[in-house]
């Protein structure tokens, strides 16, 4: 700009300052940009030096910031509520208690009244230190201080409250936002739950859920998967079942995370077939975890030909299988003594990368099918592409070797030759 001619003004310039000091975290380039501006008859304004302390205290450079602070006084800058907010962030999120709460009355007797936001870090933080009875008088006093708590102060309190065991108190302010017509939102209703989930039973969370509408309570998606990943924890399968079914009732839309923890809780109720369609259904949206649920569960039964159909049928849908999946799939082969067929999903597995766990599977299952030729030709091609063996491996394969008789049978010399390929001494 000022190469053409056009002269950058404070606004210009403090979007610079922000981007070298908010993003970019150079300061020396932050600094420049408000020297040029000095020299250049653009004066720095109380945004341009918030903006600066803002970068700083975001890279912990707290003295730093203190210091601009004392040089926006200087320059008869008065700060505001956006100057001395970053500052009490950072402040509180390095433990130093005592100097946000001097921060504050500094505010106050300067004559600049914090804004909500601010109130909000000092809050959070002191919940954390479980100060319940400070945070009390804070809000206690708001009227009088010039500040009104939101939805944001009300979670967080909430949120220090459930993780000391205080329920009670936490639905309490439930009360009082509403009669300060605040209406809890989706973090708060979280907040709750996994609160309710953590201090009795996520059994009295679902009867909340159940309940939200006549509760008059907004609950999503979040919420839900919330209470039935603890159902989950209590092996409560039905529970989760049943809360899926609520949600459908109530036209609330899941996501992904939502049906794996419902295919995994009927894989566990022993319903695999509605767990399968269920995976057909339009709305289902799978991903690797629910395949290597379905897998795991399947493999149990000893299908191994479905098991392998299942992993050609999420390769065939774009998603790519994992570690998991692979060794899944071939303990479950191996199990059947489909060794040739598991020799193939190995080799498949090695087109994308190389998998140490399937790897020691399909290593278990040849040493114990007596398949010790494909087993060294199979170390070749692994060797041979480049790809290191962990150490933890060859103690493995030393251990099955010793468990299935190998060490003191004639076949000695083919375990020797065996460990010489891996070692690549051959």
């Amino acid at each position: 700009m000022a190469a053409d001619g056009v002269k950058p003004d404070a606004a210009a310039c403090t979007v610079l300052v922000g981007v070298y000091a908010c993003r970019l975290q150079q300061f020396d380039s932050a600094y420049g940009v408000v020297h040029w501006m000095g020299a250049n008859g653009v004066a720095p304004d109380v945004v341009t030096y918030s903006t600066l302390i803002s970068g700083l205290c975001s890279a912990g450079q707290v003295a730093e910031a203190l210091g601009v602070l004392d040089l926006m006084l200087e320059e008869g800058y008065q700060p505001n509520a956006h100057t001395y907010t970053p500052i009490m962030h950072a402040y509180c999120a390095s433990g130093r208690m005592h100097e946000a709460k001097r921060l504050l009355n500094t505010m106050i007797t300067s004559g600049c009244v914090p804004s909500t936001a601010t109130y909000n870090v000092l809050v959070e933080a002191l919940c954390k230190v479980r100060a319940f009875k400070e945070v009390d008088a804070l809000l206690e006093e708001s009227s009088a201080k010039g500040w009104a708590p939101d939805a944001i102060t009300y979670s967080s309190y909430m949120d220090g409250l459930c993780k000391a065991g205080r329920i009670d108190k936490s639905f309490a302010l439930v009360e009082k936002m509403l009669s300060n017509g605040l209406q809890p939102n989706e973090v708060t209703l979280n907040i709750l739950l996994d609160g309710v989930c953590r201090s009795s039973t996520a059994w009295s969370a679902k009867h909340l859920l159940e309940c939200s509408t006549e509760l008059g309570w907004n609950v999503n998606v979040v919420n839900y998967n919330t209470v039935m990943r603890r159902l989950c924890d209590e092996r409560r399968w039905l529970s989760v079942v049943k809360l899926f079914t609520d949600m459908t009732k109530k036209g609330i839309a899941q996501n992904s995370w939502t049906f794996n923890i419902v295919i995994h809780s009927l894989c566990k109720l022993g319903r695999l077939h509605k767990a399968f369609c269920l995976l057909e259904s339009k709305e289902f949206v799978a991903t690797v975890i629910t395949y290597n649920t379905l897998i795991r569960h399947r493999s149990v039964t000893g299908k191994a030909n479905e098991v392998f159909l299942l992993l050609h049928k999420m390769i065939g849908e774009g998603i790519a299988p994992n570690d998991i999946t692979y060794s899944l799939v071939i303990d479950c082969l191996c199990r059947e003594k489909k060794f040739l067929v598991a020799l193939c999903c190995i080799y498949q597995s090695l087109e994308v990368d190389f998998f140490q766990s399937a790897f020691l599977s399909i290593v278990r299952g040849l040493i114990v099918g007596g398949m010790l030729g494909e087993l060294h030709t199979l170390i070749g091609c692994v060797l041979g592409q480049g790809f290191i063996i962990e150490v933890y491996i060859y103690q493995e394969l030393i251990k099955v070797f010793c468990k299935n008789g190998y060490c003191q049978s004639i076949e000695m010399y083919k375990v020797c030759y065996i460990l010489e390929r891996l070692l690549r001494l051959r």
